[in-house]
């Protein structure tokens, strides 16, 4: 009997300590039709494959690991009536986005404040509530094209057919930090 309390005590203080250090998903990474649910509970599922991404796992790898649990969990009628497209499309860009994290970590650190000082502006504006998320996001990936092009004109450039667009290349991971600054501007 002391040995079944003592092996249930040590059982429950594991589950608690893995629970307290797993992973988030990121909310930058999300994709903008997820709520806030949905994410929680993608969260719930994953956040240990999350902490094996943040310590080195590859993303092939993470991926597969991630779609068994949901799918296994839809079968199961485990999602809070989620599919498993919703719930993995919420995975996959955590992955992706800490995966990205843990192989160029000096490209996050270095251009944080350089995209917070291009999108200041942006950030100012959501912050006090004159412009809603997907303006500020929409503006913030605008000044980002323009730091590399300052002749980028956004009105002129989405008119046209999109073979025919020239937009300035960009490294997607600028546009995952300003959605973090912006999200972060509200906290």
């Amino acid at each position: 009997m002391k040995k079944t309390i003592i092996c249930l005590i040590t059982l429950a203080m594991l589950t608690s300590a893995v629970t307290v250090n797993a992973a988030p998903v990121p909310r930058e990474s999300a994709p903008c039709n997820a709520t806030e649910h949905q994410i929680t509970v993608a969260e719930s599922f994953i956040s240990g494959v999350l902490d094996e991404v943040k310590n080195g796992m590859g993303f092939a790898e993470a991926k597969a690991k991630s779609n068994r649990i949901f799918f296994n969990a839809w079968l199961n009628g485990q999602t809070s009536g989620y599919s498993y497209g919703e719930l993995t499309a919420i995975a996959n860009n955590a992955i992706f986005q800490y995966r990205d994290m843990y192989l160029r970590p000096n490209f996050y650190i270095e251009n944080g404040e350089k995209v917070r000082a291009i999108i200041a502006e942006v950030i100012m504006q959501y912050a006090n509530s004159e412009i809603d998320y997907a303006k500020a996001e929409f503006d913030a990936r605008v000044k980002i094209y323009q730091s590399v092009n300052p002749a980028f004109n956004p009105d002129e450039e989405f008119a046209k057919d999109t073979c025919y667009r020239d937009i300035p290349s960009v490294d997607n991971s600028l546009f995952t930090i300003a959605r973090k600054l912006i999200l972060e501007s509200k906290r």
